[in-house]
């Protein structure tokens, strides 16, 4: 009966662990998923945030901006591969979530790129920042930061690449 017990209380811990370390946020019909950056080194100017916004409604919406106290700036950028080469240019206008839809901000695609950051992103931290949209207006969320050479698996992992000329 006690292995059963101990098996028990460990799955429940693992399932707490996984619940904190995701969070979410509701903002009308809008669900936005664990926003999420990378830890930094101390002096660093730059950073990048990343996250989902799953529209269940069933009208249109637009992510219009992004902001974060704990830098300069925030820019929606999207990275892109042009014959073996990555690019990567900013998104003018914000990104439409259509009913049904997932937008995804991952490493190596969407992101949002943090310029002028006015402290060091450390892995266990979370710092605030908020996303405005068109119609479900301004959304504060925390990005959790994670590891620095954190990536989801689903994404392509681009850690590598510099980011140095955004840093204007």
């Amino acid at each position: 009966m006690s292995r059963f017990l101990f098996a028990a209380v460990a799955a429940l811990g693992v399932l707490v662990a996984g619940a904190a370390a995701a969070h979410e946020y509701k903002a009308g019909d809008l669900l936005i998923g664990h926003p999420w950056s990378r830890a930094t080194v101390p002096g660093a100017k730059i950073g990048g945030g990343y996250f989902t916004v799953t529209n269940h409604g069933s009208t249109p919406d637009r992510l219009v901006s992004v902001s974060a106290p704990f830098a300069d700036k925030a820019e929606m950028h999207e990275t892109t591969i042009d014959d073996g080469v990555a690019k990567m240019r900013s998104i003018e206008g914000g990104l439409e979530i259509k009913p049904g839809e997932t937008l995804e901000f991952a490493p190596g695609g969407r992101h949002v790129m943090f310029v002028g950051l006015k402290q060091p992103l450390r892995q266990g931290e979370r710092v605030k920042g908020a996303l405005t949209f068109e119609k479900a207006g301004a959304v504060d969320v925390e990005f959790a930061v994670e590891a620095a050479g954190a990536t989801p698996k689903s994404a392509p992992d681009m850690s590598g690449m510099d980011h140095m000329d955004h840093a204007k």
